[in-house]
Parts: structure tokens; C-alpha cells; sequence
């Protein structure tokens, strides 16, 4: 679920404007999965814009307390989210943590890096939503070091149905500055992309991982 109108409308016009997002419907991606996608997103773009990681850092920060209530930690999804994250939680004077993809292997053999105490609540802050598996481990992580959790902030989510069911089963509230229906909105009324050409980016949300040109 998005935050707002306005900020789903405005966050999908940045990204398009900065090549954080890319549509090529005739010319498809290939997803480290496997899967053909006429949409690539890299939401990593944003930290090398200052004016647009201001906005982005600012309406994360806005809507969460709003949402979730202020938290006493923020953390951020490595490796996508760190930047941002240390932004939001630099702007809401918040301490921050990360959460790698797993355990290291040596030292103290931490997934969860930086100073957490059992209890606190926490907003898990995240830069894109597919499916939800590694965001929802990340919760887990968090949860097994005695985190509260309060909620998910992410920039942007495909709006997969497997994914609000996954969030839904693990009883996660997901947040998002923009989302895909309102990313396509947007990029046909700027001509980012044609009517026939919004039909094929429709058809593959609808299938993912089977669609092909």
C-alpha cells in the first residue's frame, strides 16, 4: 500500500526522470532470476541526486511517523536500502542497523550490524519490493535479535500478488513512497511510453515469470 497519492505520483516521476527506473517493453531485461521484465529498477540511483535523496529521505521520514509512529530504530535491508536508511534515520535523529542476507561467516558471525536492544520497535526501511522473500528474512533477522517490528517502508514495490500475500502471512505492514500502477500512470501521461506499449508492461505484472515479447 502506498503512503499517498501524491508521493507515489512524484517518487515515480523522479525515478523515471534520474534512469532509476527504466521501461523497454520491446527490449526486455533479464532478472538475475531468470525472468524476462520490460522494467529494471535501481533505486541506488537515487543517493548520487542530492535534491532527490532529500525528497526521498523526507517523505520516508514524514510518513513513517505518521504511520507507524516514531521508532526507536530504523533499519535498513542490505545492501539496496543502507544508504537510505542511514538517511532517514539521520533525519529523524534515530539510531540505524543493517541487515545482511545472512550471518557472517567469521568474527562475531552477526546478521544483524549495529547496537539493537530486545524490545525496541523498529521500521524496517527498504529500497524495492518483488516478492518479499529477502525483506521478509530481514524482518526475521530482526525479530530473532528482539526487535519489535513496526512496519516496512519501501521506495518502490511491482505490486505482486505473491508478494502482498507473503507480507500479509508474516502480518508485516508494507508501506511504499510509489508503486507500479502508479509508476504506469505517470509514464504514459509524461509519453515516457505509448498506450500499446502500457498494455505490454500490464500483461506482464500479471505473470512475470512465464511473460516473454
Amino acid at each position: 500500500m502506498i503512503f499517498n497519492k501524491d508521493t507515489a505520483e512524484k517518487t515515480a516521476e523522479l525515478l523515471l526522470q534520474i534512469n532509476a527506473i527504466k521501461l523497454n517493453p520491446k527490449n526486455p531485461f533479464t532478472w538475475a532470476s531468470g525472468w524476462q521484465s520490460p522494467i529494471y529498477c535501481d533505486n541506488r540511483l537515487i543517493l548520487s541526486f542530492p535534491a532527490i535523496r532529500n525528497f526521498v529521505r523526507e517523505e520516508f521520514s514524514k510518513h513513517i511517523e505518521k504511520e507507524f509512529g516514531k521508532p526507536d530504530v530504523i533499519a535498513g535491508v542490505a545492501t539496496g536500502a543502507i544508504g537510505v536508511g542511514i538517511l532517514v534515520a539521520e533525519y529523524m535523529g534515530l539510531p540505524f542497523v543493517y541487515v545482511r542476507p545472512e550471518p557472517k561467516k567469521h568474527g562475531r558471525q552477526n546478521q544483524v550490524e549495529g547496537f539493537l536492544q530486545k524490545g525496541q520497535n523498529v521500521v524496517v526501511v527498504e529500497d524495492l519490493i518483488s516478492t518479499g522473500n529477502s525483506s521478509l528474512l530481514a524482518v526475521e533477522a530482526l525479530k530473532a535479535a528482539g526487535a519489535n517490528i513496526k512496519g516496512m517502508a519501501a521506495i518502490f514495490t511491482y505490486g505482486f500478488d505473491i508478494a502482498t500475500t507473503n507480507f500479509q502471512k508474516a502480518k508485516v505492514d508494507l508501506r511504499t513512497l510509489s508503486d507500479y500502477s502508479h509508476l504506469l500512470q505517470l509514464a504514459v501521461s509524461k509519453n515516457y511510453i505509448t498506450e500499446a506499449e502500457l498494455e505490454t508492461l500490464q500483461e506482464w505484472r500479471e505473470n512475470p515469470s512465464t511473460w516473454t515479447i
